[in-house]
């Protein structure tokens, strides 16, 4: 196997740039060890900023959220929900800060329209009744998964390759360049090499581990962010604290939810990255500060993801001084002339870390071809689409097809539905498919977390023959050992009953507790 460019990283960064760079005719394969966004890009709030954040911390990456945000809007409105935001101060918040806001906004070309407190009440009855400030800003919410899907969908279109489940675990040098990477399929334990012009490593807070294979050190900070979801849509804007930035001080819609977060805390390793109890409890209350309602609403999730810093923090400054911009290293300084990592960033910023980082590659590949990424109309991607909040549902209620067996009640997923996901999405190797299909739908995203509609969507695998033998069983437990690890910060009152009676069911019933699998990812007792 052979490919000009090997992208290392399934995550939105890598994604955009496999569209870049198959939009300048550059052919490339994107690999990933586990699938779309399975670090920060799958763990954040889906916030596209208007920059307003960051206006008072770091006005360079104010202004890229707010110049990317409008180029997002134009290419691919679709992944877009346009709520706009607000940022609300509260009795006890620093009355300075507040004051400043409007105008450290206007530095960085980024409208802050004042509004009364009864106005912003108005807007969004939620909202405390110890308000003292408030400002619209043009934030918005943003589907992550179906942006990166979107994104590697049209890449494909045009001649890339996305290999999900495939671990970069070595590379070949000669000469001080990398002629191929030795890749691990996570599912069979397979080994292969890919012979390659140039290596981009986009593997977010696994960028070091990937740059040390080659040699170079990538300087990286681990920043655990914990987030809550929501039974319900709390608001319908963005609610951000106005105050300089730190835990628990942003609600966002998204759907028929609402996210809050989150939380900055360093951690040693970022495969160690679940919320914990006492972050849940910290996110609650602040968050109640400016929405009261939070104190009483019911959660149905928590879940982590860890943001790649690059730089280092000053004694006593924390994680939230380290620059949310992004850092494009050519490791020809390290002696690797063909490597390049690009990592940092931000969600909303996305496509300008791709595009600095094609231009970076096509300079070394002497490829004289612009980027196309901020004009080019990114359509909706067939495989990415079961994402949306709703769309399942409509699409069932529409058809009336009395064959068509809802699978999951609480975000209404058909059989169909789920046929068409296994249809459109890349072979997926053996005990990876159940968790595949969930990150391309809403199976598993409602109040039982999957747990019924993962034994209805294994039952129907069996029945297709997607899955065979004990590979059901495996692939329910590892479903539900990731949905579940959100569940457990959360467990009081009703939900605790409902945990309960869910163990039961699937310990009692099945035995899950007794299923295990080989290093391949095959059940043994």
């Amino acid at each position: 196997m052979r490919t000009t460019v090997l992208i290392i990283g399934g995550g939105v960064t890598g994604a955009g740039l496999a569209r870049d760079l198959a939009l300048r005719g550059v052919a490339c394969v994107l690999v990933d060890k586990q699938d779309v966004n399975a670090g920060a890009s799958g763990g954040n709030h889906g916030l596209l900023h208007s920059g307003a954040r960051y206006v008072g911390s770091d006005p360079l990456a104010a202004r890229e959220c707010r110049e990317e945000g409008e180029i997002l809007r134009r290419i691919a409105p679709h992944c877009v929900e346009d709520t706009g935001g607000l940022f609300v101060a509260v009795s006890g918040d620093d009355e300075a800060y507040v004051a400043d806001f409007p105008g450290l906004c206007a530095k960085s070309g980024i409208t802050a329209t004042a509004l009364d407190v009864k106005t912003a009440r108005d807007l969004e009855p939620a909202l405390s009744d110890r308000l003292i400030a408030a400002y619209a800003v043009a934030d918005a919410s943003v589907d992550p998964f179906k942006l990166s899907l979107d994104n590697i969908g049209q890449a494909m279109t045009h001649g890339a390759r996305f290999l999900p489940w495939t671990q970069v675990v070595g590379f070949r040098l000669d000469a001080g360049r990398i002629r191929a990477a030795t890749l691990r399929d996570t599912a069979n334990g397979r080994e292969y090499e890919l012979e390659v012009s140039l290596v981009v490593n986009a593997a977010g807070a696994w960028a070091g581990r990937v740059a040390a294979l080659a040699g170079p050190h990538v300087d990286l900070v681990f920043s655990k962010g914990t987030l809550l979801v929501t039974q319900s849509r709390i608001t319908d804007r963005v609610i951000n604290r106005l105050r300089p930035a730190t835990d628990a001080d942003i609600l966002v819609p998204g759907g028929t939810v609402s996210i809050l977060g989150t939380t900055s805390v360093r951690i040693p390793d970022p495969d160690d990255c679940r919320p914990s109890i006492a972050e849940v409890d910290q996110i609650i209350d602040e968050g109640a500060a400016m929405v009261p309602e939070l104190n009483a609403t019911r959660y149905i999730r928590a879940y982590s993801g860890v943001r790649p810093l690059f730089g280092k923090t000053s004694a006593g400054s924390g994680d939230r001084a380290v620059s949310r911009g992004f850092a494009l290293l050519d490791h020809a300084r390290d002696g690797v002339e063909n490597f390049v990592t690009i990592t940092g960033g931000k969600l909303t910023t996305y496509r300008l870390m791709a595009e600095k980082a094609a231009n970076l590659v096509c300079a070394k590949l002497g490829v004289d071809a612009p980027c196309l990424t901020a004009a080019t109309v990114m359509p909706p991607y067939a495989g990415g689409r079961w994402t949306e909040p709703g769309l399942a549902p409509k699409k069932w209620l529409k058809a009336t097809d009395p064959t068509d067996s809802i699978l999951c009640e609480c975000e209404m997923v058909s059989k169909s539905v789920v046929d068409d996901i296994v249809r459109t999405m890349p072979a997926a190797s053996p005990g990876t498919t159940l968790l595949s299909i969930g990150l391309r739908s809403r199976i598993g995203k409602g109040p039982c977390q999957g747990g019924f509609c993962s034994l209805r969507v294994a039952g129907h695998l069996y029945d297709t023959e997607v899955v065979r033998g004990d590979q059901g069983l495996c692939e329910i437990r590892r479903f539900l050992d990731e949905r579940w690890r959100g569940v457990h910060p959360i467990l009081f009152d009703f939900p605790l009953m409902q945990a309960e009676f869910q163990e039961a069911v699937h310990c009692g019933l099945f035995g899950l507790e007794l299923v295990r699998e080989d290093e391949n990812g095959k059940g043994k007792p």
